[in-house]
């Protein structure tokens, strides 16, 4: 049986992996040639946007063993204090830790009710 917190788990990491390749790019071409917030070149939003990304590839891959909840939640904080950066990213981060927190909570609840059904099926 497929688990459903792991399901939208993937869903919200995949759709979150687009929208922070997007924003390093935006930040990327927004910063101007003297440099950024706290003095940061243009390209340290590229490396960063890219670390973020190779963290939530992992955490999508990591989900299976079950170690890629724990980087899910990590990457969730790590991008609600990159509005530190750029305060846009505040209402990102919020966005998808706000959805990452009900995909957890929701998922674990229906696997929970999924597996209670299924014993009792068993049962009969």
């Amino acid at each position: 049986m497929n688990s459903v917190r792991r399901s939208l788990a993937s869903i919200v990491l995949g759709f979150e992996t687009i929208v922070v390749f997007l924003a390093a790019l935006v930040l990327w071409g927004l910063t101007p040639p003297e440099g950024g917030p706290f003095g940061l070149p243009a390209w340290a939003a590229l490396v960063t946007g890219g670390v973020i990304l190779v963290g939530l590839v992992a955490a999508i891959g990591g989900l299976r063993a079950g170690w890629g909840y724990g980087v899910g939640w990590a990457i969730q904080a790590l991008i609600i204090l990159a509005g530190l950066v750029n305060p846009a990213m505040y209402f990102v981060g919020a966005l998808f830790g706000g959805m990452w927190w009900y995909c957890m909570v929701t998922g674990a609840r229906i696997d929970r009710q999924r597996a209670a059904y299924a014993a009792g099926k068993e049962q009969e």
